[in-house]
């Protein structure tokens, strides 16, 4: 994989000879929700036993900020008792700030997004992003979802060998049932998976697609539609308009196994997202072979180039947005050659299993390392 030369990734040792681990994993809300973050933990809790482990979930509840911290202290009270180690989600280290320094097991962070959150009011982000970074003083490990938060970690005086880069796996089930006719009777089909929070860019997505012809191409839009509100109507308001209402289907939330017949029934991959700290959705859509539109933004320039696997605007360009759209529903032989360029680029993308190696045998090393010391601070002296 690209990042592989700035972030190592390990493989963990047979876990036969491993002896159990027992991991509690702090989060916060639940962890069932669809998300790329709480799949990726729930998939390394499917996985661990393979690997001689075990992840219980201890959730703060998700409270209005900042009031769930007063909740924090038992979760993580909860996660320190017969536990060799806490993974620490990103999503909850703000709230664990003022009980980490007493935790006596050591504590592993888990990052999806960068210190002070995503999609926040930046009063809250600045008071987040201080908290999180008093939190990730006292990490034995840092395992992170992606190639930019490795970059901030780094910035943040955190030592290579305390960083280990473990992407999700991006791996899309190629059997099952007959593919779907997504473009109902026009020229292609444009499929977008992510939730409907502003950061993901639908409006911005739908307002390109409304410039195509009528007969160019239908747009669907899986993924949660209730995780905003406010921005959820903002969507809905630009989807019925009279050009729109019949070319845009919306699927809302759907099981892993319907989202992969919607990939491998496809033509085109378009995410508007901002902040992808990893971008799941664009990486299972590379591994179907699906070309992929989206901004030169977040992770996705790490994940494919522009004209071989994608088409990627710069950031807020509706006008380059909607050309791409254009370009790549009209022209079948660029889509034959993105989607040639996307095939190529998947054999080098990490399945599940490849993750899995490398998150537990990060943990394990991480654990051995924190065994050998007593933990000082993570951060250089300047």
């Amino acid at each position: 994989m690209r990042d592989s030369e700035s972030a190592r990734i390990v493989r963990s040792p047979d876990p036969i000879e491993q002896p159990v681990l027992r991991l509690a994993l702090v989060t916060l809300g639940d962890p069932h929700r669809q998300t790329g973050g709480h799949r990726y933990h729930r998939t390394m809790a499917r996985a661990a036993p393979g690997y001689g482990a075990e992840i219980r979930f201890c959730s703060i509840p998700d409270r209005s900020w900042p009031l769930a911290m007063a909740t924090a202290a038992r979760a993580f009270r909860a996660a320190s008792e017969r536990s060799d180690a806490i993974l620490l989600d990103s999503l909850a280290a703000a709230f664990v700030t003022p009980w980490i320094a007493r935790s006596p097991a050591p504590v592993i962070a888990v990052l999806h997004q960068p210190p002070g959150g995503v999609g926040h009011g930046w009063i809250r982000s600045l008071l987040q992003g201080a908290l999180d970074r008093l939190t990730y003083r006292h990490g034995s490990g840092f395992i992170a979802a992606g190639q930019s938060l490795v970059d901030t970690l780094r910035g943040l005086g955190v030592p290579d060998n305390r960083i280990r880069l473990v992407p999700p796996g991006c791996d899309v089930p190629v059997d099952g049932p007959p593919r779907l006719d997504l473009r109902q009777g026009r020229d292609v089909a444009v499929l977008c998976v992510a939730n409907w929070t502003p950061n993901k860019g639908i409006v911005e997505l739908v307002s390109a697609f409304a410039s195509l012809p009528e007969s160019a191409a239908t747009l669907w839009l899986v993924g949660a539609t209730d995780v905003d509100r406010a921005y959820a109507e903002r969507v809905r308001r630009r989807i019925s308009a009279p050009n729109l209402s019949d070319r845009v289907v919306v699927r809302g939330a759907l099981p892993f196994d319907e989202v992969a017949r919607m990939y491998r029934s496809a033509d085109v991959f378009a995410l508007c997202s901002s902040v992808d700290a990893y971008g799941t959705a664009w990486a299972e859509a590379i591994s179907a072979g699906l070309p992929v539109i989206g901004w030169r933004t977040a992770n996705l320039p790490h994940l494919a180039e522009h004209g071989r696997e994608a088409l990627m605007p710069e950031p807020g360009d509706l006008r380059g947005l909607a050309s791409a759209l254009h370009a790549i529903s009209s022209d079948a032989g660029l889509r034959e050659r993105l989607s040639a360029g996307a095939k190529r680029r998947a054999g080098t993308l990490p399945a599940w299993r490849d993750s899995e190696e490398a998150f537990f045998g990060a943990v394990r090393e991480f654990l051995e390392a924190a065994g050998r010391r007593r933990r000082p601070s993570i951060y250089r002296s300047s």
